[in-house]
């Protein structure tokens, strides 16, 4: 298994990170051309053999081009199949429709196990993900998944930036109070929740406290900020409870739609998120977002599926940088 290499590809969606993981294994990105026909017709080129190689192909969905960058990875897998690869394994770091994981009205999809049979359709041996919305989405698949986690790189930049003792870990909705409870387990820390309200999707209406921040620094911890409105509401309440600052730390740093908007007039000292999806474009809008880099975390688990060794470690042990 030694003499096959790593074949390592990516689409248009998050260059950088590709690079980044790349860089930490120690190899080189296979020469791939994607593009885009004048009809939006997406087009796959692979440059190189990948015949009985352990192919792993970077992709994450960004905002605005979620679709383009799903089809692209459903194609490079196509092609990588049809090309003979020995094991196709997913990389998506922020995985697609995740939120839509369960009927929870009537006539409405479940487009995450949707995700799931086109992935597998396509030819994909295995998945790698990063703090799925809702566990339950790796039951979709008749294939692997791993779903590593953020947390230990979590814990490390609030060991690392933060004074521990003065802070409090808060979560904004029940669904994250198993996560948040987590990381304050992890740094043995007090636990507060935020139970909300809502009028209709999208759009929170009423929130309470539970717990005591007062005269505390208050880490807003959540798998993903999309529209940044419950982030801000959340940062409001625990200042009128007294807390000195408010920071969120969230794993997929979406930040569509008004989101720059809601950060810059809330009352949150920084939000840091990881480099899932890409953000530097909102970097440069708002001065608050800091980021955490997982590239390390995701290459580990590429060096340990393919040499055939325990991925479990990652889930509570941040690689060493």
């Amino acid at each position: 298994m030694a003499t096959n290499s790593i074949k390592l590809l990516t689409g248009n969606s998050h260059p950088q990170l590709a690079n980044l993981v790349a860089s930490r294994l120690g190899i080189e990105l296979t020469k791939i051309l994607v593009l885009q026909y004048s009809n939006q017709e997406t087009s796959v080129t692979i440059g190189e053999s990948v015949r009985d190689e352990d192919v792993f192909i970077i992709q994450s969905t960004p905002p605005g081009d979620i679709n383009d960058a799903l089809m692209e990875l459903l194609i490079m897998i196509n092609a990588c199949k049809t090309a003979s690869a020995r094991r196709i394994t997913a990389v998506l770091p922020n995985f697609p429709y995740a939120r839509q994981d369960k009927k929870d009205k009537s006539r409405a999809p479940i487009t995450a196990k949707l995700m799931a049979n086109m992935l597998q359709t396509a030819g994909c041996n295995h998945v790698i993900t990063m703090d799925l919305h809702a566990s339950q989405i790796q039951g979709f698949f008749n294939v692997p998944v791993d779903n590593l986690y953020a947390e230990p790189s979590t814990l490390r930049w609030i060991k690392d930036n933060l004074n521990v003792k003065e802070c409090i870990i808060v979560s904004p909705d029940a669904g994250g109070a198993k996560r948040a409870t987590s990381i304050a387990d992890g740094l043995d820390l007090p636990f507060a929740l935020i139970h909300k309200e809502r009028a209709r999707p999208n759009e929170v209406s009423k929130m309470v406290l539970v717990g005591d921040v007062s005269d505390r620094t208050a880490i807003i911890v959540d798998d993903m900020a999309d529209t940044c409105g419950t982030l801000a509401k959340a940062a409001d309440v625990v200042i009128q409870h007294g807390a000195k600052d408010v920071i969120a730390i969230v794993t997929h740093g979406i930040l569509s739609g008004n989101a720059i908007n809601a950060l810059n007039g809330s009352k949150l000292k920084k939000i840091v998120v990881t480099n899932t999806v890409p953000h530097e474009e909102k970097k440069e809008l708002c001065d608050r977002i800091e980021t955490i880099d997982i590239s390390p975390t995701l290459a580990e688990a590429c060096r340990r599926t393919h040499n055939g060794e325990s991925v479990s470690f990652l889930f509570k042990h941040a690689p060493v940088d």
